[in-house]
């Protein structure tokens, strides 16, 4: 005779309506694919906007077509285009050209994906560039990792992006911070 313990029956499993039995691939959005040339063609049309003295149009540009089924050399390509635009953008015309976007059709779902990339800037301008070597050998035998200073330019990146945070919360809200760290989509 086999002794079962029944204690240890997952009884979940075997209802249909069970949160175990739910397929999570529904709550999934399909996200296309999207090729690095195609970010280059949307970068450089970007970059032709900004010397045509449109800052807004190139910023909603850049935020309404994230590449978020790129790989990875795409979305570090669109990402430095969108630095790009928030450092060519005053800081007097900030607070404006938030409001007109959030006030938008989509502007909130614009403006997350713009903290989105906020974040994302924040994260890459506080890691040494990946081109160069960051440990410099000293005579003592201890390496010495980059400078005190942080890096080539960090600083004034950091700085851009913080103002830009510092004018989104006070436009879309707290809610944006909260919403972009619950979104399973990356930039």
């Amino acid at each position: 005779m086999a002794t079962t313990n029944w204690r240890t029956i997952n009884v979940d499993l075997l209802d249909p309506e069970s949160p175990a039995n739910f397929d999570i691939s529904s709550l999934l959005s399909t996200i296309a694919s999207v090729s690095a040339s195609e970010v280059q063609t949307l970068s450089s049309q970007i970059k032709q906007l900004l010397r045509g003295g449109d800052p807004e149009g190139a910023l909603r540009g850049a935020l309404e077509n994230a590449p978020y089924g790129g790989d990875a050399q795409a979305k570090e390509v669109h990402l430095a285009t969108v630095v790009e635009t928030l450092q060519s953008i005053k800081q007097s015309e900030m607070s404006p050209m938030l409001s007109r976007i959030y006030g938008s059709e989509g502007g909130p779902e614009t403006l997350d994906v713009l903290m989105k990339y906020l974040y994302k800037g924040m994260s890459h301008t506080s890691q040494p560039s990946l081109g160069r070597s960051s440990l410099t050998p000293q005579a003592t035998g201890f390496s010495q990792i980059l400078s005190r200073g942080g890096g080539e330019g960090g600083g004034q990146a950091m700085s851009v992006l913080l103002s830009w945070h510092e004018k989104l919360v006070e436009i879309a809200g707290a809610g944006s911070i909260v919403r972009v760290m619950s979104d399973r989509r990356t930039v």
